[in-house]
């Protein structure tokens, strides 16, 4: 099937930046969009931004200009940009990669797949 790992986390100062990164490995698949989702402890999981195979990218209307999402569709890798991180930014980030088609016995079928996570925490 297919692996999404994420790395980049870590313990920031207010004020800080952080890149993090996603990278999608496996069998035979063809990824159409990958994006970002956080989750704060004691809230649900909330859109970040997505980026589509095509470089079409697309923020949570909530979200302020300090997230910038990139990527390079040829290596299956995003990439999130986090600038000026507040205390509020502190959450788990994943990696999902919806409707994602994966040839498993000469059969396409479609699945979406999310990463273990990693955790950005912002504290002075």
């Amino acid at each position: 099937q297919v692996r999404l790992v994420e790395s980049g986390g870590g313990l920031v100062q207010p004020g800080g930046s952080l890149r993090l990164s996603c990278s999608a490995s496996g069998s035979i698949f063809e990824i159409f969009k990958m994006g970002w989702y956080r989750q704060a402890p004691g809230k649900e999981r909330e859109l970040v931004a997505t980026r589509t195979y095509g470089g079409v990218t697309q923020y949570a209307d909530a979200l302020e200009s300090r997230f910038t999402i990139s990527g390079d569709s040829a290596q299956n890798t995003i990439y999130l940009q986090i600038d000026n991180l507040k205390p509020e930014d502190t959450a788990v980030y994943y990696c999902n990669a919806p409707q994602t088609r994966v040839l498993l016995g000469g059969v396409w079928r479609t699945y979406d797949f999310w990463g273990q996570g990693t955790q950005v925490s912002v504290s002075s």
